[in-house]
This record gives structure tokens, C-alpha cells and sequence, in this order.
């Protein structure tokens, strides 16, 4: 569903309210020890991981730590996502050092991601401006699908059937897209993001290729590098994609725009841990610089308020999230698959 009015819809005043609630409940306050506690953790137990890999050696189970450190990496990607909202720290330097400490670990630009990741939340699901749709191989509306020609095209038409084999190149399109930005100068900070990209390549490939044979180094990057594209493929999809887009020239407030266009996923403190609190993002999109252990409490406030103010509010498990992101993408490419049926 498109949403498409040319008039600008909803009352600013109502999100000043929201915001008014929760600064009374404290919800905006920095979770120190939180943070410390778990980048602590996820250190210790990434750096245990590779001990382990060293101990393991030349064998084929290191298939089994490559899941491992497919889950490690998304998880220290979701405390990068965090410090680049400003929700560790007040100062922005803070934040950064983490970021780029986090972005070096995995692999990924810090400022490249979080330049992208703004631009989105100031226009999410946005046909023309939000750069989580501008996906050449997918299109998520069907005035996207009108551009796609070729193999773009092919791709489109069956895009329900490719979403998860496609996911399988995601982590390694995050590397590239990172080292694009470098190159072309998108990045601000070049020498330093040169250097982070650079010493975790030479690094990660230096430990692979030094520790396992040729054959089961080759198999050990596939299987990590393909199921951390699908963790935080998983991760993201379900919070927007099969939610209403903003045509152009529509005009929403931000209240409206951020909740309409986003869905909270359902099920407890593992999807908490799971999906690094990206389970609740519509929480997260109206306040993002709110600490990840505060959404679970402002999703109360934030649901009550939508219902008061007749606002939607999505919110399903995860399994039926990923339901209505497989069956909108079906539905776009509908379409171009029946106009490649030939005529009875």
C-alpha cells in the first residue's frame, strides 16, 4: 500500500505530548552500565570465539564457528547501530569512538552506514528518498517496478522466491558498499576508515587462510560471511518492508510518518536480544536516541498514545513479520509476472 495524499495529514502538537511523556518517565536517560555490561560480554565472547578457532584448527567443524561468528557480528553491529543514534553516550565523539571501534570489527564503514542510516529515518519507506528502498535487484512499491528493465527485471518478478538466497550476499555487499564510499569520497574521514577497512580485511583473511586450508577457509567465508548477510537482513527487513510508502509529494508529520511506516515485532526478551531491540522500531524510530533497554518500557506509553489518537500501531511475531515481507514483495512483482504469461 501506497500512501499518496497530496495534503499533509496529522497534528504536530500531538507528538510534543508524546515527547512530554517520555522525558517524565526517564526513558531518554544514557544507560551507562548497560552498555558497559554488554560491550564487555560481546568482546569477551568474540574474542573466546576465536580462541577457540585457533584450538579447532584444519577441520570442518570450523563450519560451526562460522555461524558462531556470523551471530557475533551482528550482534557488535547492533551496539554500532546504537552508538551512531547517540544512545551510549550524550557527546557524539563518545559514540563515534565506539561506532568506528564496531564498524573495524565487522567489517563496515562507520560513518558510510550511519550517513545512509539518517537519511532513512528522516524518510522512512519514502518511494524516492529513503535509501533502504533504493535496492536495484528489488522494488518494494509498484511505481519501482515501471524502471526495471532486463535482469532487474527478472529479479523483480521473483523477488519473493530470491529475498532469502539474496540475503545470502548482504554481508559482503556491506563490505563493498563501504569501501565504495572510501574510494569515492562519500566519507568524510577517508585515512581512517582506509585504515579500519584495510587492517580488518588483512587481518580476518590473514587468520582464515594462516589456521584452515585453502578449501575449508573458502567454506568457512562463505558460510560466515552469507549467514551474517541473513542475521541482519532478518534483523531489518521486518521493521519496514510490506509497511505503507510514502509516495512523493505526500506530506505526513513525524509522528504519523514514523509509526505508519514502521512495525514492532512481538516476543519477549530473546527477540529483544535477537534483533539488538530493532524489534521495537517504531519506539525507535520516534525517539532514536533512546537507549535499546528503554524501548521495552516506552512501548507501552507509545502504543497506548497511537491507540488514544487513532493512529495504527503494527506489531506482530517475527515469523508473520517475515510473512508480510515475502508476501508484499510477491505482490509488487505480481505485475510483470503476468505480463510475461502468454495470452490464451
Amino acid at each position: 500500500m501506497s500512501l499518496s495524499s497530496p495534503v499533509s495529514l496529522g497534528k504536530t502538537g500531538d507528538f510534543t505530548e508524546l515527547v512530554g511523556l517520555v522525558r517524565q518517565s526517564g526513558l531518554l536517560d544514557r544507560r551507562h552500565r548497560y552498555y558497559a555490561v554488554r560491550i564487555v560480554l560481546n568482546l569477551v565472547v568474540f574474542a573466546a570465539g576465536w580462541v577457540v578457532f585457533a584450538l579447532v584448527g584444519d577441520s570442518w567443524w570450523q563450519l560451526l564457528t562460522a555461524v558462531f561468528f556470523a551471530v557475533m557480528f551482528t550482534q557488535l553491529a547492533f551496539i554500532g547501530h546504537d552508538a551512531g543514534h547517540k544512545q551510549i553516550f550524550r557527546s557524539r565523539r563518545a559514540n563515534d569512538a565506539v561506532g568506528y571501534a564496531h564498524g573495524a570489527l565487522v567489517g563496515i564503514s562507520y560513518e558510510w552506514w550511519v550517513n545512509k542510516h539518517i537519511r532513512h529515518h528522516a524518510n522512512p519507506n519514502h518511494e524516492e528518498d529513503d535509501p533502504d528502498l533504493d535496492i536495484p535487484l528489488l522494488a518494494f512499491s509498484r511505481a519501482q517496478t515501471h524502471s526495471k528493465r532486463g535482469f532487474l527485471r527478472w529479479t523483480t518478478k521473483y523477488q519473493a522466491f530470491l529475498f532469502f538466497p539474496l540475503l545470502l550476499l548482504e554481508g559482503l555487499n556491506l563490505h563493498w558498499a563501504g569501501v565504495r564510499a572510501v574510494m569515492t569520497g562519500e566519507v568524510k574521514s577517508r585515512g581512517r576508515e582506509s585504515v579500519l577497512l584495510l587492517v580488518h580485511v588483512a587481518v580476518y583473511l590473514t587468520a582464515v587462510f594462516v589456521v584452515l586450508s585453502p578449501p575449508i577457509a573458502l567454506a568457512f567465508i562463505a558460510v560466515h560471511q552469507g549467514l551474517w548477510g541473513v542475521y541482519m537482513g532478518c534483523s531489518f527487513a521486518p521493521n519496514h518492508k510490506g509497511m505503507p510508502t510514502i509516495a512523493p509529494g505526500t506530506k505526513l508529520d513525524f509522528f504519523r510518518k514514523q509509526v505508519m511506516t514502521s512495525r514492532n515485532v512481538s516476543g519477549g526478551r530473546w527477540v529483544d536480544w535477537l534483533l539488538g531491540g530493532l524489534n521495537y522500531q517504531i519506539e525507535h524510530h520516534l525517539f532514536p536516541n533512546m537507549p535499546r533497554p528503554n524501548l521495552r518500557r516506552a512501548q507501552v506509553l507509545v502504543s497506548e498514545f497511537c491507540t488514544r489518537h487513532g493512529v495504527h500501531y503494527a506489531q506482530c511475531g517475527l515469523m508473520t513479520s517475515l510473512a508480510h515481507v515475502l508476501r508484499h514483495l510477491h505482490e509488487v512483482g505480481a505485475p510483470l509476472r503476468a505480463r510475461s504469461r502468454p495470452a490464451n
